[in-house]
């Protein structure tokens, strides 16, 4: 039986420009020129306004976790080595909120409110993922 692989992301050409500042080690979002809301996950209109008129903006890549769950048992899938994980909403510090994974800490160690920043993990050779480990 052939080991399951990892997914890879599905990038969308509105979404091109996040996964090369992720590749590049930045966390980025959108911002909206009209009414100034931040935006995330990439979009092809604001979704307060729906303008189209987006800029890319650099995040702080600080925040809290919002919410999150450990992954105890994840058979049979590609993820199976990895447990237990976290996934996590992160609040980013902008305001905006990233579904991820926090990393580099006892996944029971992770509470709600705890401080996080972004960290990249190389997924293959065209991807890196922006995962959260906690502030030291």
């Amino acid at each position: 039986m052939d080991k399951p692989q990892r997914p890879v992301p599905v990038v969308n050409p509105w979404a091109k420009p996040f996964w090369d500042a992720a590749n590049e080690e930045r966390l980025t979002y959108q911002k909206c020129k009209d009414c100034g809301a931040n935006i995330f996950y990439p979009r092809i209109a604001c979704t307060e306004c729906f303008s189209d008129n987006l800029e890319w903006v650099e995040a702080s890549g600080k925040g809290i976790v919002y919410s999150y769950t450990v992954v105890e048992n994840n058979a049979p899938t590609a993820f199976v080595p990895e447990c237990p994980y976290v996934v996590a909403i992160i609040k980013l510090e902008e305001g905006i909120q990233m579904l991820s994974n926090i990393v580099g800490c006892d996944p029971y160690d992770v509470s709600c409110d705890m401080p996080v920043e972004v960290v990249f993990e190389k997924l293959n050779d065209e991807f890196k993922l922006p995962k959260f480990k906690p502030v030291a």
